[in-house]
Formats: C-alpha cells, structure tokens, sequence
C-alpha cells in the first residue's frame, strides 16, 4: 500500500512552474486527488455513464417528449399537443382490449414459469442420476432465438401441423389453434412459458443450493417429511429469489414482441394484441409516433414500477 503513492507520483509529469517547489506541490495534490477511492471511482465509471446517458437516458427524455407531441418526421415535422395522447389513451378501446390481453398474457405466463422450474429444481438439487444433463437439457430453450422459436411453433400449430396430426390420431378433430381468439393466446403463452423456464431454473438451483443443508438434516431428524421441509425451509430460503424470478419474468413478459409478431401478427379479432406490438403498430406501420411514445410511456412506469418493487426487495432482505 506504501508503494502506490510513490508510483503514481512517477506517473505524473513534472511541469515547470514560475514559482519554486510549486511544481512537487502540484504532483502531491494531484497523487492524492487520484488516491481517493470516490475520484478513482468516478474515473472508471464515467465511460459506462457517458454510455448509459447516451443510449438510455436521453431516449428515455426524448420518448417522454414525443408523447406530448403529434404529427411525424417529415417536413410538416411534429407539434405539441400536450396531454392529448394520453387523454386518447383512455378513450380508445383498443388500448384497453390491449391492456387486458397484456394483463391475461402476463399471468398466464409468469405462474407456470415460476411453478415449474422450482419444482424441477428441487428436483434436480437433490442426488438424481444423470442432474448435469438434465439441467442442460432444461436450459436450451433459453438459448434459442425467440424468432426460430416462433416459426417453430407456428408449424407445429397449423391446421395440418404436428399438433393436430396428434390429436387426429386419438381421436381429437382439429383445432384452428392461431385463428381462433380463444386458442391463440395460449399458443403465444406456451411459447413464452418454454422460453423463460431454463432461465428460471438456473436462478432456483442457485438459491436452492444456498440454502444450508444441515437445515434438512435437522428436519429429518424431527421427522418432518418432503412437503414440511419444503414449506418450512425451501420456501422461506427462497423468497428473495421467488421475488426476483417473478419481477424479471414480468418484465420479460411485458416486453414480448416476436411471438406476438412472428405467430399471430396480434390476431384474430385482436385477440394476442400486446402492449409492445402495439406501441410498433401505431408508431412504424401507422405513423402515429406521439400516441405510440404515451403508450410507451405508460409501459416504462409499469417496468419502472417493477424495477424499484425488486430494489426495495433487495434492500430489506
């Protein structure tokens, strides 16, 4: 630790000043400005917040800006209309058959991809044949692009896709799964559901596994069976990770945009609609970027809510 005040001082040129020893003056001020931890950290800190500022700050102000806008970018340009955007938010009913689909896909997705994954962690944490090829197994399909994954389900639930050819063979008739508004949804959860469980897996095993085991052992020596370990142990040494598995599957939920785009195009009748797939619907194929950016907006406080429940979270644990 002595040694690094003598380096730095090596490091910092010498410049002639008119007045003497004001020259080792300046390189001392200068050593120790550098030597305290809060400029040091600021240093290297400053290109990532000079990165942040540029690619997420600025278009979060812009954003916020359009939504109080109308018109588009040509050379009529925008204008302002104040609040306008979002009084034809409310008015619209397609924003709220939009919301309530956002809302139907979000539990339907988040629920299973919680209940799932933790039950094949506490699975796979204990000494079962074969765990390291299962686990990787459970974690492929959060590898695979969400498009690929897409078309994939797309064929398999055509009319003449493999899903009905199945349900032919016993017995079933076929079932127009992506044009009926009551099977198209489900298909896009699934999807969803089969994407984030690897993920979420990953992230249960790694709390499961920092739970004591002698907490288990004790358990069993009080003679308390699977379901009352799992309720008095597991349960409450996962908390912190079931909050942040759910508040991260919302988000993703929130921002899901291929599958909506890649399996149904928001159809039938509107029915898979999204919140994210209709913001790019009203922004790039309709042109109307002030109402697309205050329905963006109102996506960002919804994620934004959601960021500051997890930080909350986290500080109180």
């Amino acid at each position: 630790m002595s040694s690094a005040p003598i380096q730095l001082r090596q490091l910092i040129p010498i410049v002639k000043l008119s007045k003497p020893g004001s020259t080792q003056h300046f390189s001392d001020r200068l050593a120790a400005a550098i030597e305290r931890e809060d400029v040091a950290a600021g240093i290297f800190l400053f290109p990532a917040l000079l990165i942040l500022g540029v690619f997420l700050a600025f278009p979060i102000i812009y954003l916020g800006y359009l939504s109080f806008t109308g018109g588009s970018f040509t050379r009529a340009g925008v204008h302002w209309v104040g609040v306008k955007n979002y009084l034809r938010l409310l008015l619209t009913p397609d924003f709220w058959q939009v919301i309530g689909n956002t809302l139907y896909f979000t539990i339907g997705t988040v629920l299973p991809s919680i209940a799932i994954p933790l039950g094949l962690a506490v699975l796979l944490v204990g000494n079962l044949a074969f765990t390291g090829i299962f686990r990787t197994i459970y974690f492929i399909p959060s590898i695979v692009s969400l498009v690929a994954a897409g078309l994939g389900f797309r064929w398999l639930f055509q009319v003449d896709g493999a899903i009905n050819q199945l349900l032919g063979n016993v017995g079933i008739e076929k079932i127009a799964w992506l044009s009926d508004s009551f099977w198209a949804m489900p298909v896009i959860i699934l999807l969803s559901v089969w994407k984030q469980i690897g993920f979420n897996l990953v992230v249960f095993l790694a709390g499961l596994q920092a739970i004591p085991r002698n907490r288990y052992e004790a358990a069993e020596l009080d003679g308390a069976n699977k379901w009352q370990q799992f309720r008095y142990i597991t349960w409450p040494g996962m908390r912190s990770t079931l909050i942040f598995a759910a508040i991260t599957t919302t988000i993703f939920t929130l921002k899901s945009f291929e599958q909506v785009y890649v399996i149904t195009g928001g159809g039938p009748l509107n029915s898979t609609n999204l919140l994210v797939y209709y913001i790019y619907d009203r922004a790039f194929a309709q042109f109307d970027f002030g109402y697309a950016a205050a329905a963006a907006m109102v996506l960002l406080a919804f994620t934004a809510g959601l960021v500051y429940l997890q930080l909350q979270t986290s500080t109180q644990e």
